[in-house]
């Protein structure tokens, strides 16, 4: 029985994930808005109800399953101390993308593919107005836990000045990665992992700089 739940498990998860590749694909080639879910269906080889079965909304495609979820980043700040709350994003960021490098190495996927799909996704998301502004609000909810971690380093409120804009410039700089030139030369995870350096190196200095007396 629990060997049958799993081969279930699996086979739901790789229909899910061939759904998310036909759409990326079709998103890609003829534009988010002219992409129909009976082409998505069609691409990926499935039902047209079996896609909105996994996706209620077209776009759940470009949304669903993102591994960066702002849970489980509240959870390593929460965790963080004697560490810094840059200190912990850091280390949050390199650890899921290290788990994910190593998911796709264990499934013999290339390494490098995810994070070229997610470069396509984010070009995506900046060239709709929709897709954009669900994106912001999602930039949001990892902001507020950086913001309250930073403001708890320095004893701000969370809600200061201070904190919220370090915190929008950390996330705005890794998401920035994906579309920046250098983000496209280094596809594998184990080279953007020097970028989330540079982005989060920037923002230390930037509250170094404002902490001290003018």
């Amino acid at each position: 029985m629990i060997a049958s739940d799993g081969r279930r498990e699996r086979k739901k998860a790789q229909t899910r994930t061939r759904i998310q590749e036909a759409a990326l694909d079709l998103f890609v080639s003829q534009g988010y808005r002219e992409t129909t879910i009976a082409q998505i269906a069609a691409r990926a080889d499935v039902a047209t109800r079996t896609v909105t079965l996994h996706f209620p909304a077209k776009d759940d495609l470009l949304f669903a399953d993102d591994p960066f979820t702002p849970e489980s980043l509240e959870a390593r700040i929460r965790r963080r101390k004697p560490e810094t709350t840059l200190d912990a994003v850091r280390d949050w960021m390199h650890a899921i993308m290290r788990e994910l490098d190593e998911r796709d190495r264990d499934s013999g996927v290339d390494p490098t593919h995810l994070w070229q799909r997610r470069a396509l996704r984010a070009d995506l998301l900046m060239a709709d107005d929709d897709l954009r502004g669900r994106a912001r609000a999602g930039y949001r909810d990892l902001e507020l836990p950086i913001a309250a971690g930073i403001g708890e380093d320095l004893g701000l409120p969370a809600d200061g000045l201070l904190p919220r804009l370090a915190a929008v410039t950390v996330v705005t700089g890794l998401r920035e990665i994906y579309v920046t030139r250098e983000g496209r030369a280094r596809p594998a995870a184990s080279e953007l992992s020097g970028l989330v350096d540079e982005v989060l190196a920037y923002a230390r200095a930037g509250l170094t700089a404002a902490a001290k007396p003018a």
